[in-house]
């Protein structure tokens, strides 16, 4: 007898039944030993490693469909960011002292050769229908929306001299409002109670950032240590800025505030010419029309003008700032043109906001200044119209006309581009 056997058990009929054996894998791995066990663990590896690489796939996919989801809002804060930096190097130049002090003409010049170089550069490689001057039914709409574009242009970039950098900003944050009302002028489109308010509000707003004399006859008589340093008591001035404040009177301040109203409201004129024309014409001819009116027309002046002339930038850092303003005009219009294809108006426009915290913070490390509360209120008070006006608009955009008037809004005012909805 031998122990340890195990014998064929019978069933009833005493036929012998086959003993279950170990299948042939368990047999084969018993007898493999190590090298089985061996291989066992490279298949738990490579399971890992699967495992992993579908988590990583997972985390992937997840950045990617994050990306997807934000890279409109993300473009459209690089062009706010360029917008920032354009319109600070705009500002270092117009209000610098002494004879090299450049005009608003003298940027507008520079910005628009530039940007109607490049488009037009751009439009004929890629072939744009109607290059380059569009369909003839409506080269006269094109030709209005360039002249009402250039004198937009012009008014906030003269308020840029006489303004700090922050009042200047929120005053463009007008557009959208002027354009609901030129659009009921011109397009007979509803024009609400509501809508009517929010502009009321604004203008209250647009007041408390002028604080015209008549009404506001102490904040222009300042002590006398913040009148000796040409600011007075229009801003709150702080020992370490970089470059001084320059000094304004009240007549200079007033007539910046206007010259930036109206040039919204010729902003918003433009905007409603870009709705007229609509999908007739392609965006990049809009835009070169804008640039190329806007280059003449600042070169006409110039010339015309008893006190203007040409002039060449005075060392390197004239000349580094006129680069900068051509650069980041173009990024400006190419970032927020792709980021507002890709994203909703109603993100974008909270995101386009964010160049008054821009203003602000430029204000404080460069020139040393803060605007004092009334700006500040007012400021609250242009900006929360302009977002209660957004939001109350009930009709959705048109795709087609919105790739356009986005576009348009770069040039114009790189605020006031996201909140035109209609």
């Amino acid at each position: 007898m031998q122990y340890g056997a195990i014998k064929p058990a019978k069933d009833a009929a005493g036929v012998q039944q086959d003993t279950p054996r170990p299948s042939s894998k368990v047999a084969d791995n018993a007898d493999a030993g190590p090298e089985t066990a061996g291989l066992g663990q490279q298949s738990r590896h490579a399971a890992d490693a699967d495992g992993n690489k579908q988590r990583r796939r997972g985390v992937r996919g997840h950045l990617r469909a994050f990306y997807e989801r934000n890279v409109g809002l993300f473009l459209v804060f690089l062009a706010q960011t360029f917008g920032s930096i354009m319109s600070t190097a705009a500002k270092l130049l117009t209000s610098s002292g002494g004879p090299s002090r450049f005009h608003a003409l003298h940027i507008i010049f520079v910005r628009m050769a530039a940007t109607a170089v490049l488009g037009f550069l751009y439009m004929w490689h890629q072939r744009v229908p109607d290059f380059p001057f569009g369909r003839r039914g409506i080269r006269g709409l094109l030709l209005l929306r360039g002249l009402a574009g250039f004198a937009g242009l012009f008014g906030l970039y003269y308020s840029l001299t006489y303004l700090d950098f922050a009042d200047s900003t929120v005053i463009s944050f007008l557009i959208p409002i002027l354009t609901a009302v030129v659009s009921y002028i011109w397009l007979r489109e509803p024009y609400t109670i509501r809508e009517a308010l929010a502009g009321l509000i604004a203008l209250t707003g647009v007041l408390l950032v002028a604080r015209p004399p008549f009404l506001f006859p102490r904040a222009v008589a300042g002590p006398t240590k913040a009148a000796s340093d040409g600011v007075g008591s229009l801003m709150v001035d702080h020992p370490h800025g970089l470059v001084a404040a320059s000094p304004a009177s009240p007549a200079q301040r007033g007539f910046a505030v206007l010259c930036g109203v109206l040039g919204t409201f010729a902003a918003a004129v433009a905007y409603t010419t870009i709705r007229v024309i609509g999908k007739r014409a392609h965006s990049l001819i809009s835009v070169n029309y804008f640039a190329l009116v806007a280059t003449i027309g600042s070169a006409l002046i110039i010339l015309v003008h008893p006190d203007l002339k040409f002039v060449l930038p005075q060392g390197a850092m004239q000349w580094t700032l006129l680069t900068i303003i051509g650069i980041t005009g173009f990024m400006l219009q190419f970032l927020l043109t792709e980021g507002l294809k890709r994203e909703k108006a109603g993100r974008a426009t909270n995101m386009i906001y964010i160049q008054m915290v821009f203003a602000l913070v430029v204000e404080r490390v460069i020139w040393g200044t803060t605007p004092p509360p009334l700006s500040l209120v007012g400021a609250v008070l242009i900006i929360g119209a302009a977002i209660w006006l957004s939001v109350q608009k009930s009709h959705p955009p048109v795709a087609q006309q919105k790739s356009v008037a986005d576009e348009e809004s770069s040039l114009l005012a790189s605020q006031g581009a996201g909140s035109l909805r209609t």
